[in-house]
């Protein structure tokens, strides 16, 4: 059984600095979606078992950094330059490739239960 666990959430300032952690279970590729109130989840982030290849959404690109690792079954997402527009809840997922790189929320299988980011203007 694939285990997902996210930590790291909190509130901090516009152009602050936080770091989320998934702590996990497997080989697999890994991501992070984010959803708002009242949105689709959208992709964030992802990133392969070897760390090889990683992808970001445009709107993140330059600010956010995806990162893992294995030996302690961990992957990170370090948030600098946070914009209220970051505000949403954050998801750790994981689907059954380790070598596939994509960021459609329908391609992952497993999900953790999600991390509160509120940014303050």
């Amino acid at each position: 059984q694939v285990q997902l666990v996210e930590s790291g959430g909190g509130l901090v300032q516009a152009g602050g600095s936080l770091r989320l952690s998934c702590a996990f279970s497997g080989s697999y590729t890994m991501a992070w979606f984010r959803q708002a109130p009242g949105k689709e989840r959208e992709s964030v982030a992802a990133i392969t078992w070897s760390s090889a290849r990683t992808a970001y959404a445009d709107s993140v690109k330059g600010r956010f950094i995806i990162s893992r690792d294995n030996a302690k079954h961990t992957m990170y997402l370090q948030m600098n330059s946070l914009k209220p527009e970051d505000t949403a809840v954050y998801y750790c997922a994981a689907m059954s490739s380790r070598y596939s790189l994509v960021l459609a929320p329908n391609q992952y299988d497993y999900w953790g239960q999600g991390t509160q980011v509120t940014v303050s203007s």
